[in-house]
């Protein structure tokens, strides 16, 4: 398993570790930058473009020492790896995996500053200045900057690493034996463990709503600035992307015309309590009657039937649900 896992290290060299993928409506197709062990690849000419406009310096692999430095480390691991295999050393192993965690933190550490020195050092002459607004993208996962949503993750080569690592941790806790600490130690050492688990579990889950901002954010679909909290709707994307609504009738018009789009999550803003979404799917609706949305859908939606039905009284509208809407 460890010849296999130097396999796996030694192939990351010459394959993209990192890819932080852009989109925006003027880029339909999107912009990719991918970051390989020695240069950076993709669409960076168009994002050194971009970064003129905004204030932020362009992007040259030799001005980062980690692309020099980088590939002799990944095959520095691969060779100390190898030989551990060939000598069947227990304790090798673990200096091997510890070593690797050390230096998989290091690497996350470098990339997080390497990431904020990039997005907030902004030229003060630059063309487009937001006042208060900083432009790092995410280490993992979405983020919105401006009208660019940037969604960071591992590429082929970081999935290979992390298979590596995975390796490596399976075979230094074969080798010492360590499950069997685990059952003696029973739900105690599974909670022990769980904090070490949290931060990968937590980084990967992004599905929650996000904050308002009222006057600022626009609709996805219609574009108009988001105005009032009580009609607001949000999307999920399968990568994570959050997507704003002023009104319900505009998410739901945005579901039809995107019927191929993978939504992880639907939110809706719950009318008798500010700041707070619910479940699209679960939630309660009222139309019509004296409810007016920005969009003229005229829905509002609550958490429990109690709600709406006392809600559908006071302001003659009808009661209606998710099923009636159609989806």
């Amino acid at each position: 398993m460890l010849i296999v896992c130097a396999v796996l290290l030694a192939a990351s060299v010459f394959l993209p570790l990192w890819r932080i993928e852009l989109s925006a409506p003027q880029y339909p197709e999107g912009l990719v930058l991918q970051l390989y062990p020695d240069k950076i690849g993709g669409d960076v000419d168009a994002v050194n473009g971009l970064n003129h406009y905004i204030g932020m310096q362009t992007l040259h692999a030799e001005n980062f020492v980690e692309f020099t430095v980088l590939p002799y480390i990944l095959s520095a691991f691969a060779v100390l790896i190898l030989v551990t295999a060939i000598l069947r050393s227990r304790k090798m192993s673990l200096i091997s995996f510890i070593s690797f965690v050390v230096f998989g933190i290091i690497s996350l550490v470098d990339f997080y500053r390497w990431n904020y020195n990039y997005g907030h050092n902004l030229d003060p002459t630059a063309a487009i200045k937001v006042p208060g607004m900083a432009y790092s993208p995410p280490v993992l996962g979405y983020k919105q900057l401006l009208n660019f949503g940037a969604y960071s993750i591992p590429d082929i080569g970081g999935v290979l690493l992390l298979v590596a690592a995975l390796i490596l941790a399976f075979v230094v806790i074969k080798e010492y034996r360590a499950h069997r600490i685990f059952k003696k130690k029973g739900a105690a050492a599974n909670i022990l463990f769980l904090p070490l688990l949290a931060p990968i579990l937590f980084s990967c889950v992004n599905d929650r709503p996000q904050t308002v901002r009222l006057n600022e954010d626009e609709c996805e679909r219609c574009r108009m600035t988001i105005v009032d909290s009580k009609f607001d709707a949000q999307i999920i994307t399968g990568k994570g992307r959050c997507l704003k609504f002023d009104d319900f009738f505009c998410l739901v018009n945005y579901l039809e015309e995107n019927k191929d789009a993978k939504v992880k999550k639907s939110y809706v803003s719950d009318y008798s309590k500010e700041d707070r979404f619910l479940d699209a799917t679960k939630a309660f609706y009222i139309k019509g009657g004296d409810v007016k949305s920005p969009m003229n859908g005229n829905i509002a939606a609550f958490e429990t039937r109690k709600e709406a039905e006392e809600a559908a009284t006071q302001l003659h509208a009808e009661i209606i649900s998710w099923e009636d809407i159609g989806f």
